[in-house]
């Protein structure tokens, strides 16, 4: 056999990522007329942005617009200069505000990528500016026979997240029919259509071919790269960057069919997802690792701080500095495949009968905020202990209703995860405590102050209910709160949940239009970074619905227009040879 060769590849400019923001950048430039080569260390595409929700954050977007939201681009600026605080970025924001807008129509006028309105409420829509509904837009479902061949290539969705493989829309209106399949006969015929076309679809082809939410927006942005002929190369990490005279030229990577030598005359963006998987770095920047706890992350297992890597060689600046490094989720740990696999508990602590519990038994948040809120208060809450975890629990009638975490509402069986020890299970609150391992007194306690209120629909310690986000993911057939239920009779389940992030908000320090910083917050040369590789512009915060994609995109956009020369200042750069 002879020795692999070395391939020389020549683009003006290289991408190295393939989820939103590598695709976003790259997809602008080649529009602007760029040469551009897109590799990917996984053998798919889609990163991050294929396990998400496929929600965007653009305030002043057409699609509020046209729907009537009621909106201004001074109530986005006064929540964004809320919500940021110490981190507020004038520059930063004044540029997402206004490309925002922008980018969604270039991409709906110019792309396959399509969008529709959804009721999403800002999370906190009663801080200064927030609002009830209009800011987030979500990627409309796409069939990805579109994708021809390269249908095998895009990432799937989040197992634990799909049943039998099959997705649902973000909206609360599709989850409603699985919800209440066994008590409307509407919902039940919905559901049945749903499942007799997954299974065709499964049999035709092994995998559900009708994708929505990130999925969908992943597909949407390779199909329209593909179409403009940027090649994809899967499989083929990058392994150092190439410098020269101070300036980042190319990166040697490794592909499927030996080395890669990639040549960029405009530049190389770093678009590998963040650090989520980065231990040594994970360990520095979240708190509960620091104190010798668990950390279990459902992002791509390739998201491992290559790109910051790559930057901190060039000399690039990369600091943990916000007050929370990444997007909490909490997550719970499904066996599966002989392993586990991480469950992101995005809708049951919304649900009425639904608590969260410490060891000790007792409440600590308002569960229904949102999953990196009550991540945070569950980081403060168990800060110097060396577990970092929280309970769910409700009674037999809560779970049947709606499910919990990975277990499926009724008439789906308990059975096997109680065997395999993801729920556990007691007649009285004690036996239940006993089994999780809290303390007995402290839940019983807990339950019955709980009670008190929630009888009447109140939430006497927490407020939950009390905005409209609590609400939004709750059940509007529960009266008078649709976040508020008693626990009543057993037996009772409980189920463990620990810490996990959707992506990292600390990262390479750039400046607006993404190029890579130094230490005296100079651009180096060359040298360009988008989406979760970059720092976030919330800077450290969740407001809302969609805020890592929508600055992922706009600033992808921004980026790739500044290579082309068609951003403002751009026309100043000079190539070097």
């Amino acid at each position: 056999m002879s020795p692999q060769q070395e391939t020389i590849l020549r683009c003006d400019v290289l991408v190295i990522g393939a989820g939103a923001g590598g695709l976003s950048t790259a997809i602008t430039a080649r529009k602007h007329g760029l040469d551009v080569v897109v590799i990917e260390k996984d053998s798919v595409f889609g990163g991050t942005t294929a396990f998400s929700g496929g929600v965007l954050w653009i305030p002043g977007n057409r699609h509020a617009r046209e729907a009537g939201a009621k909106d201004s681009r001074e109530a986005a600026l006064a929540y964004l200069r809320h919500e940021t605080g110490d981190f507020y970025d004038a520059e930063a924001v004044d540029a997402f505000l206004d490309a925002g807008p922008e980018m969604v129509d270039f991409f709906e006028r110019e792309t396959q990528v399509r969008f529709v309105p959804t009721l999403y409420p800002d999370y906190h829509p009663d801080a200064p500016g927030g609002v009830d509904v209009g800011r987030s837009i979500l990627a409309a479902p796409y069939d990805i026979r579109g994708l021809g061949r390269d249908m095998a290539r895009l990432r799937p969705p989040l197992k634990t997240i799909t049943f039998i493989g099959m997705m649902f829309n973000s909206s609360n209106a599709d989850l409603k029919h699985f919800f209440n399949a066994t008590r409307s006969l509407k919902s039940f015929v919905y559901v049945a259509r749903r499942l007799a076309t997954h299974v065709k679809e499964l049999l035709l082809y092994r995998r559900g071919i009708q994708v929505t939410s990130g999925n969908a927006l992943a597909a949407r942005l390779a199909k329209s790269a593909l179409d403009l002929g940027i090649p994809i190369h899967t499989a083929t990490p990058a392994r150092q960057l190439l410098i020269d005279g101070g300036k980042v030229r190319g990166t040697l990577a490794s592909g499927p069919h030996g080395e890669l030598r990639i040549e960029a005359k405009r530049g190389v963006v770093l678009a590998c997802g963040g650090f989520s998987h980065d231990l040594q770095r994970i360990r520095q920047a979240y708190p509960h690792l620091r104190s010798g706890g668990e950390h279990c992350s459902p992002v791509p297992a390739g998201n491992t701080g290559d790109g910051l890597r790559m930057a901190e060689q060039a000399g690039g600046q990369v600091d943990i500095r916000y007050p929370e490094a990444a997007a909490w989720m909490p997550v719970s740990r499904v066996p599966m495949g002989g392993g586990y696999t991480a469950f992101p508990h995005l809708l049951d602590r919304y649900k009425p009968g639904v608590i969260g519990v410490l060891r000790n038994g007792t409440r600590f948040t308002n569960e229904s905020n949102s999953y990196h809120d009550v991540g945070a208060a569950l980081i403060r809450a168990c800060a110097g202990e060396k577990e970092t975890a929280m309970w769910l629990v409700c009674d037999s009638r809560t779970i049947a209703k709606y499910g919990l975490g990975y277990a499926k509402p009724a008439p789906m069986p308990l059975a096997p995860l109680l065997r395999n020890g993801y729920l556990v299970k007691g007649r009285t609150l004690a036996e239940l405590a006993q089994a999780a391992g809290l303390d007995a007194a402290g839940l019983e306690r807990t339950v019955h102050e709980y009670n008190q209120g929630a009888t009447h629909g109140e939430d006497r310690q927490f407020g939950r209910g009390g905005t409209s986000f609590n609400r939004y993911l709750a059940d509007p057939e529960q009266r008078p709160n649709p976040c508020v239920a008693p626990i009543g009779e057993g037996p009772y389940y409980a189920l463990k949940v620990l810490m996990g992030d959707l992506g990292t908000f600390d990262g390479i320090r750039t400046s607006v239009r993404g190029e890579v910083l130094d230490a005296r917050g100079e651009a180096i040369p060359g040298l360009f970074s988008v989406g979760n590789d970059r720092a976030s512009v919330m800077g450290g915060n969740y407001p809302g619905a969609g805020i890592t994609l929508g600055p992922i995109m706009t600033f992808g956009y921004l980026t790739g227009r500044y290579l082309a020369g068609v951003e403002q200042g751009a026309a100043r750069r000079r190539e070097v040879a």
